[in-house]
């Protein structure tokens, strides 16, 4: 993985490289970025960056002075490079997650009751993962490993493991790398690595990537260096929906749009783009305004067999059309001029005909509590039902389900 590879992100990724050039690399750095925006990528590229023969000036030929000055060009060479090279054994190795000095820590299964798993156990399935899913969260590994309902850990005999491993000498590269995505799962178990996290070998280096500090354990928070990497930007998505997949520019722009700044999200939002939530959307609308209970049943009897995700991209879809609907009854200016397309504008004024924003925002809350329960496997027909009857009450304006 190459910084080049990585959607946008430039000015992260110019502070990594400067970090390098400057020599104020510390020996524990935590990459904190929300799902979508390509820590874990960044991570695998520092990763590579680093061990790259041209970027630390191993692909010198010979110690000797040169006569002709090739020895100066390399080291401006080493000084000057803003990516890895690509090229070097060390970067193919890198690449293709294979480089000896480069591990990996993550989230496991138990294969066999007695037997306590450790990344490595996985280390295949995670290299076909990451070469398949680079922006992909934890529920994506976990399914792509066939946890189900199994929850994914970070063992205690994975941090013994660690220990071992970088109590070792490095094998080609000068620096020993850990990559450690998803520490939030690390729990009392982390415990173990403080002191090698506090005083590490020499040229050791551990990334931390995570989504949410306030599930790391302060005890390992404190002992590193945060790189913050932000949300990507709707321009960005859109460029890389355009440029990498091929997007036609007014779907990317739709896409870019719903994904706020999560490119996974937006990947997702793709393979579903030919399913017509406004139209979902629509029929619900009408079963529950005209109070149709045999419809409203079949409705959600039709939508409980629909998977995870694609209950979240509806929720979401339908979150973004009331958004739409509040910005055009705030700025009426705004209409015919919205780039989301006539029929999405349409269908927001019908809303904004239907209820007020108060009522809109009461809709946008229960509709955001349903996707956290959709998220944690909730039963679809009991949430959907219950939605159903949310939706309704504040759509007729009842104030006790408005003040909940």
């Amino acid at each position: 993985m190459q910084f080049k590879n990585i959607t946008g992100q430039n000015e992260t990724k110019e502070q990594l490289v400067q970090m390098v050039k400057h020599n104020r690399l510390s020996h524990a750095l935590l990459f904190l970025g929300k799902e979508g925006s390509g820590a874990l990528s960044l991570a695998m590229a520092f990763a590579q960056y680093i061990v790259c023969e041209k970027v630390n000036g191993k692909n010198k030929k010979s110690a000797e002075p040169s006569l002709f000055g090739e020895e100066a060009v390399a080291e401006k060479q080493a000084v000057t490079q803003h990516d890895s090279c690509g090229v070097c054994p060390a970067c193919i190795k890198a690449a293709r997650l294979m480089h000896p000095d480069i591990h990996y820590s993550y989230p496991v299964i138990t294969k066999k009751a007695s037997q306590p798993p450790i990344s490595t156990d996985f280390i295949t399935e995670w290299r076909e993962f990451f070469s398949l899913h680079p922006y992909g969260n934890v529920y994506d590994w976990l399914q792509f490993i066939q946890a189900e309902n199994k929850q994914g850990n970070i063992t205690a005999e994975e941090c013994n493991d660690i220990n071992r491993k970088i109590s070792l000498k490095s094998f080609e590269s000068e620096y020993k790398i850990l990559i450690i995505w998803m520490p939030e799962y690390l729990t009392k178990n982390g415990n173990k690595l403080l002191k090698l996290i506090e005083e590490p070998p020499p040229n050791t280096l551990f990334i931390l990537v995570a989504e949410n500090e306030g599930l790391i354990l302060p005890t390992i928070l404190s002992r590193t260096q945060l790189v913050k990497i932000p949300l990507l930007t709707s321009l960005e998505i859109e460029a890389a929906l355009e440029l990498k997949s091929g997007v036609a520019m007014e779907k990317a722009q739709q896409v870019a749009a719903l994904s706020e700044g999560n490119y996974r999200e937006a990947l997702q939002l793709l393979q579903h783009a030919e399913d017509d939530w406004q139209a979902t959307a629509r029929e619900w609308l009408n079963l529950l305004v005209k109070k149709n209970l045999a419809g409203q049943v079949k409705w959600i009897e039709e939508m409980s067999k629909q998977g995870r995700e694609k209950q979240k991209q509806f929720l979401k879809y339908f979150t973004h059309l009331l958004e739409q609907a509040i910005r055009l009854k705030s700025i009426p200016s705004l209409i015919n001029t919205e780039q989301s397309g006539t029929n999405e504008q349409d269908f927001a004024l019908r809303l904004n005909k239907l209820c007020s924003v108060p009522q809109q925002e009461a809709i946008i809350n229960e509709l955001d509590k349903a996707s956290y329960y959709v998220e944690r496997n909730a039963n679809g027909k009991m949430l959907f039902h219950a939605l159903s009857i949310k939706l309704y009450h504040i759509i007729s304006n009842n104030s006790l389900i408005l003040t909940n």
